[in-house]
């Protein structure tokens, strides 16, 4: 795949003042048999949920929405080791259990179940870790939140008050050391292991439009040294195919931070084309129909048509299990046996 700085000099400019990000195969190849994790901001939760509707084998952020590169390293960390959160990291505030590490979709009124759920989903990746295979890592700011009494960077603030943390900006130098030694690392027990890197295009205007772009430039060069430096590390432009490509507000949802449905689109459709295997896209070619027949809410489910468009869709379902046995289509299955 092209460099990052080659983003800047091989475009096309056309009659109609846009520019557009040329097409470019990835190193970075998957398929249905892979077991792949995702980890990182709310922009890759879009891309791994659809992933994940595509049938493909991903874990997406067992910690929930993270945003800097440090605190999804230290997630990483965690998933290897399997250590289970303990009684005495919960805190409470606004009368939920928190952690620092896990997104308040983890928190609850009562500690034992915020406890279970979070070492549930630690508990589930790392009993799946050696399969793991390809790692999908989607940063959102180089700007970090250091909690003053324990003296660690923190993946959630939980909204508590804000002296009771450091903000400042990760060094790009020290972004790079800590993934080289981390991955380099995992690599040597992992040899098939595939990292993609991307900068996730959610503007964080909280940040100050100065500071959000010196963020983003942050995790941009990093993301382009560790992708010179290790071989099985690549870079995926979603950043750039909406701030460089898109480039146009009509783009972004109405807070004018985040890309709309129209921009995922977008970026989706490059990165199926540039990062699945051509087996990946066979497949997904011929489980399309189906996903879309299963998407379908009927006006009339008590007519014979419907009953016959349902016993086809079982009969294409049964013929796709029958020849990707590693593709699971019980969802659809079920939602066409009820109908």
């Amino acid at each position: 795949m092209i460099r990052i700085r080659d983003y800047y000099l091989s475009y096309s400019t056309t009659l109609d003042f846009r520019t557009t990000l040329p097409f470019s195969q990835s190193p970075f190849q998957l398929h249905h048999r892979q077991s792949v994790l995702a980890l990182g901001s709310c922009f890759a939760e879009h891309i791994g949920q659809r992933l994940i509707d595509r049938k493909f084998g991903l874990t997406l952020n067992p910690f929930g929405i993270l945003y800097n590169p440090a605190s999804i390293l230290g997630s990483l960390r965690l998933l290897e080791a399997g250590r289970p959160v303990e009684r005495g990291e919960l805190f409470q505030h606004q009368d939920l259990w928190h952690h620092f590490s896990f997104h308040s979709r983890f928190s609850h009124p009562d500690a034992p179940t915020a406890l279970e759920q979070m070492n549930a989903s630690i508990t589930e990746v790392h009993r799946n870790w050696e399969a793991i295979d390809r790692l999908i890592l989607t940063w959102g700011t180089a700007y970090a939140y250091r909690h003053l009494g324990q003296d660690e960077i923190v993946a959630n603030c939980h909204k508590l008050p804000g002296e009771t943390f450091e903000r400042f900006r990760l060094k790009g130098e020290s972004i790079v050391e800590t993934y080289t030694e981390f991955l380099s690392r995992l690599k040597k027990d992992k040899p098939g292991l595939q990292v993609l890197i991307s900068v996730s295009p959610v503007r964080h205007l909280r940040d100050g439009l100065v500071d959000n772009q010196r963020s983003k430039a942050v995790l941009l060069l990093a993301a382009e040294t560790l992708s010179q430096e290790l071989d099985f590390v690549h870079y995926f432009p979603a950043y750039e195919l909406v701030l460089d490509d898109l480039r146009d507000y009509r783009f972004y949802d109405r807070d004018l931070a985040h890309p709309n449905s129209v921009a995922v689109d977008y970026v989706w459709d490059y990165f199926r084309r540039a990062c699945f295997s051509p087996e990946a896209q066979a497949i997904d070619a011929r489980i399309d129909p189906v996903l879309r027949a299963a998407r379908h809410r009927p006006f009339h489910t008590d007519t014979a048509a419907f009953r016959k468009f349902c016993t086809q869709q079982l009969e294409k379902i049964a013929e796709l299990e029958a020849q990707f046995p590693f593709i699971d289509l019980s969802k659809e299955k079920q939602h066409f046996l009820n109908g």
